[in-house]
């Protein structure tokens, strides 16, 4: 859809004007692998790759267990979450403030489910680790709110007497998650392996709509963001081995993501496993544990909205998973004043139509002197059309006698099109930052339109910009012939059509924008008139 609107809106710049006036018809730094030791100074601490030497006696390691599998339920502010002791993974995840669709009673949106392949477990390379083992906590059911913490322990031990913690820790009033995963070797001959998370993510495939219509694994590594689409994973699995930052699953507002944190993760693998599932499968550093020994590989989960600010919060440029495109500079700082007018109006419909009536006011200099310049050069058509009919077989004559007769009038044959080539980066901004922004999912305006980011259910809003954009064509100053004039009344219905399925907040911009050109139109061209 991106492009059919970039492709759509720069043919139709350059028909309306080209004939007119052309023609007279992180970087990331990669830091060591954190072992941790409880009661050993950060001097002691030995070089990455390695455990830290243990001076104190190891924790008491609980027993293996057999018992079934329990859940623990933490609910904060702004989710509830189940984990299981069975391999002490994140079993459910569902977000408070989110919602399937508008509809009365509509379940809150679930980014892990445990009935579906929608799952955060663990396993491991050369560790005595059974990823399907029962761990055992000491935790029960959690509430946390505001800025309070609570930490969730999960315990294992193995035959050959490695100890496997798995600490997860969750604030009240965010979205992130921390956690530590620790091994300490009790036994008696040194240990070596990798850890690994395996995130999964149900695949729909060939849907356009909705919270899907952009979805599909995201990674920061090599200091560049990678987004692949479900097709692309159809071909086979992708790896990232080079300065891991993060990397996860994203829909159009949603994000499911384990970051590393001191340079704790060494790659993840991408791979479609089975029908209807992808996995991210994250791996560590390799770590070799003497006896007496422990690691801790820590890293982060996020899994919550795509809100700019909230992604920036988290750190290691976790806000970069929103696409801005070109001119994200642009787009960021619209995003921000759409959030600052909403907070006074407390409704996004009215926060775009005042950031349109502002970016009009802005730009009207630059309008004004378009359409004055178009006036212009619509009053030399006579004696353009004259020179062409003198010099029709002589161009080289015909050029020189055009650009003389620019000079005595004064006119410049682009002043027409520049001013509205420079607003084309902030109309693209507006719109990169109306399209993905998630502020506007589910965000009603008035009467009929109950969600600013679906389309319009009686497609009143597309009628009508069709209609005014036919308007503003016949307002607008041209040179052309009868032909391109006819080819130019076809862009009103082809822009109709295609504005049927946009979100209802852009067809509001487009259509707020066109009726203040038009305003602007009769204005200038009475001010013209008059002067």
């Amino acid at each position: 859809m991106e492009k059919r609107v970039l492709i759509a809106v720069v043919l139709s710049i350059a028909v309306m004007y080209g004939f007119s006036y052309f023609f007279p018809q992180p970087s990331s730094k990669t830091a060591k692998l954190q072992v941790a030791q409880q009661g050993i100074s950060s001097a002691r601490q030995p070089a990455a790759g390695t455990a830290a030497t243990i001076t104190a006696p190891l924790p008491a390691a609980l027993p293996t267990s057999q018992a079934p599998e329990r859940e623990v339920t933490v609910e904060t502010d702004l989710y509830k979450a189940v984990f299981t002791t069975r391999g002490a993974s994140l079993k459910q995840f569902v977000l408070k403030k989110y919602r399937e669709d508008t509809a009365k009673g509509s379940p809150e949106i679930a980014l892990v489910n445990g009935s579906s392949p929608l799952t955060l477990t663990s396993s491991a390379d050369g560790f005595p680790i059974d990823p399907n083992a029962t761990f055992t906590t000491t935790s029960g059911n959690v509430a946390v709110s505001g800025t309070d913490k609570k930490d969730i322990e999960f315990v294992w031990t193995s035959a050959q007497g490695v100890t496997f913690r798995k600490i997860y820790t969750v604030t009240g009033n965010g979205y992130g998650i921390d956690l530590n995963q620790q091994l300490a070797n009790a036994g008696t001959a040194p240990v070596n392996g990798v850890l690994r998370l395996i995130l999964a993510n149900k695949v729909a495939a060939g849907s356009k709509t909705g919270r899907y219509e952009v979805h599909g694994p995201v990674t920061l590594s090599d200091d560049k963001v990678v987004s692949l689409s479900i097709a692309d994973l159809a071909k086979g699995a992708k790896t990232y081995d080079k300065q891991l930052v993060w990397t996860g699953f994203a829909d159009k507002y949603f994000l499911n993501c384990i970051i590393a944190k001191d340079a704790s993760l060494a790659s993840a693998q991408v791979t479609q496993a089975g029908a209807g599932v992808a996995e991210n499968i994250v791996s560590s550093q390799r770590l070799t544990i003497a006896p007496g020994q422990t690691a801790t590989v820590p890293c982060r989960l996020y899994f919550g909205p795509k809100d700019l600010e909230i992604l920036k919060g988290q750190g290691s440029r976790l806000e970069e998973v929103i696409d801005f495109g070109w001119f994200s500079v642009l787009a960021k700082p619209l995003l921000f004043a759409l959030k600052f007018f909403y907070s006074f109006t407390h409704n996004y419909g009215l926060a775009i139509i005042i950031i349109t009536v502002i970016l009009k006011i802005f730009f009207y200099p630059l309008t004004h002197k378009s359409y004055k310049s178009m006036k212009e050069m619509q009053k030399l058509q006579p004696k353009m059309q004259a020179l062409k009919e003198k010099f029709k077989n002589d161009r080289d004559a015909m050029n020189r006698a055009v650009m003389e007769l620019y000079r005595e009038h004064k006119v410049n044959p682009l002043g027409g099109c520049l001013p509205m080539v420079v607003q084309i980066p902030v109309f693209f901004a507006l719109y990169k930052a109306l399209m993905f922004s998630i502020e506007l999912r589910h965000a009603p305006f008035y009467f009929w339109i109950q969600d600013l980011s679906a389309k319009d259910p009686y497609y009143v809003t597309p009628i009508l910009m069709g209609a005014s954009m036919f308007i503003q064509q016949k307002m607008t100053p041209t040179n052309m012939d009868p032909m391109q004039e006819k080819m130019m009344l076809m862009l009103p219905a082809v822009f109709t059509f295609m504005f049927l399925s946009f979100p209802s907040g852009l067809v509001l911009y487009w259509l707020v924008n066109n009726i203040l050109t038009i305003a602007q139109q009769a204005y200038i061209n009475k001010s013209l008139k008059e002067a």
